[in-house]
């Protein structure tokens, strides 16, 4: 005997597991944002005293700031926890900053691609999970959104010398793995 599949319509509320997926995206996004922009904080803390290093650092942390307000209001209006490890990130965040800066501009703009292509493959699948979802447009056309953003940071740091960092494949590698386990993390604590 063949199942049938239910299909949610317009107006119903959704199952408790894609509430949960949707709350482990927003959850995630949010800690993601919040940890972009301590790490720009730390770059700015460090390399502030260039002007042109100051200006792309700004603008890159100005639209971090723009995802984490909708997260942040994300978050508020859906009831979702936010990650119990928030004072993590906020020291994470601003260490990794400092630290690859304090290496050089060069490592400094490493750290910002790898970051960026870690969280443009992750927002890319979660438009892909989204697809399926039509009472998540908004959501939907928000990380669309954001996702073209962060590629762009990634092309800054391409831009600004990120593969004449020492050791820029390691350095890379290491950012780029800390990332992703920090996404991992974040869905669920």
């Amino acid at each position: 005997m063949a199942r049938k599949l239910k299909r949610s319509l317009p107006g119903d509320k959704p199952s408790r597991k894609r509430q949960q997926d949707i709350d482990s995206m927003i959850r995630v996004n949010h800690a993601g944002e919040y940890g972009a922009k301590r790490i720009y904080a730390g770059q700015l803390a460090v390399l502030g005293h260039d002007p042109k290093l100051k200006k792309l650092i700004e603008h890159m942390a100005e639209q971090e700031q723009a995802h984490l307000d909708y997260f942040e209001s994300e978050v508020i209006k859906r009831g979702v926890r936010p990650t119990a490890l928030h004072p993590v990130w906020h020291m994470a965040g601003f260490a990794l900053g400092a630290i690859t800066a304090r290496i050089s501009p060069a490592a400094a703009m490493a750290c910002t691609v790898a970051v960026e292509e870690v969280i443009s493959e992750h927002y890319g699948e979660q438009l892909a999970a989204l697809a399926s979802k039509p009472e998540e447009k908004a959501l939907r056309e928000k990380i669309k959104k954001f996702k073209a953003e962060e590629e762009e940071h990634g092309h800054i740091g391409i831009e600004n010398d990120a593969e004449s960092a020492p050791a820029y494949r390691l350095l890379s590698a290491v950012i780029k793995r800390g990332s992703k386990i920090a996404i991992e993390i974040a869905k669920r604590v």
